[in-house]
């Protein structure tokens, strides 16, 4: 049975970071397979796992709608007419990156004003039998949540909302509590992390308003120097010294909940 793990948040809040230490979290504590989406289009989790990326699944969409224009897509089949299913199928692994202990999709680009409705049908198929393969997925989402909506299998075990000390990150969290109801998404369980608090403290006034949101705190994670020289020379977090804070206070979030739920 396939452990879903997401992670959602506003942009800047460090949520692709506690993406990455899920997964090697994971890695290093369990023999699973484990599978990683980045559904955030602005978000950078190839680099932040050390992978190379070259096609997302946006990239693949465009394709099929400009091959769907042509006689030969009309007719039914794709280049060297293959189905159009199988095609998609073939084009998905191609475009995933395996690493050595996880593998990496990246969903890229969202739809255009020419939506390729049929391509994303077969896509949400494709991606939905990709997972159930794997004994963990991870997704990096937007804050619109609209990969999650949008999955032909809508069970998520695990939502890790990410916040630091701001109000707007706090407000986004606030919005995407209240819209999962209209997702029509099975989210067992729901944790709020607080990223980035300077010397790891939560000041009383973000602790207040946390009281007030219906999720569970699962923990902070304070700023650390060390993380900071690793972005600034574009070195992959992945890579981080097991004794920084980031790391330590993330593993300890990621034990106390995943090993809570498994057991």
């Amino acid at each position: 049975m396939t452990t879903t793990i997401a992670v959602a948040g506003k942009g800047g809040t460090g949520k692709t970071t506690v993406a990455a230490m899920m997964v090697r979290y994971l890695s290093e504590n369990t023999t699973g397979s484990i599978l990683a989406i980045d559904a955030d289009p602005s978000s950078n989790l190839n680099d932040v796992l050390g992978l190379e990326l070259e096609d997302t699944i946006g990239d693949i969409r465009e394709d099929m709608l400009e091959q769907a224009q042509s006689s030969a897509a009309n007719a039914g089949a794709m280049a060297g007419g293959m189905g159009k299913q199988d095609y998609l199928d073939y084009q998905i692994r191609l475009a995933m990156v395996e690493g050595a202990r996880v593998d990496l999709l990246a969903m890229g680009r969202p739809e255009g004003q020419s939506c390729y409705c049929a391509a994303n049908q077969m896509i949400r198929v494709v991606m939905d039998r990709l997972s159930s393969s794997y004994d963990y997925v991870v997704m990096d989402n937007e804050a619109g949540m609209e990969h999650i909506s949008r999955r032909t299998t809508r069970d998520v075990d695990h939502l890790f909302l990410v916040t630091d000390a701001s109000q707007r990150a706090l407000t986004t969290i606030e919005r995407i509590i209240a819209m999962i109801p209209d997702l029509e998404v099975n989210i067992q369980n729901q944790h709020l992390i607080v990223n980035r608090l300077i010397d790891g403290r939560l000041p009383a006034p973000l602790a207040a308003a946390i009281d007030k949101l219906d999720v569970e705190l699962a923990g902070t994670i304070p700023s650390d120097p060390v993380m900071a020289e690793f972005e600034f020379s574009g070195r992959p977090l992945i890579e981080l010294p097991a004794d920084t804070l980031v790391v330590q206070s993330a593993f300890q979030i990621a034990s106390r909940i995943l090993n809570a739920h498994e057991s």
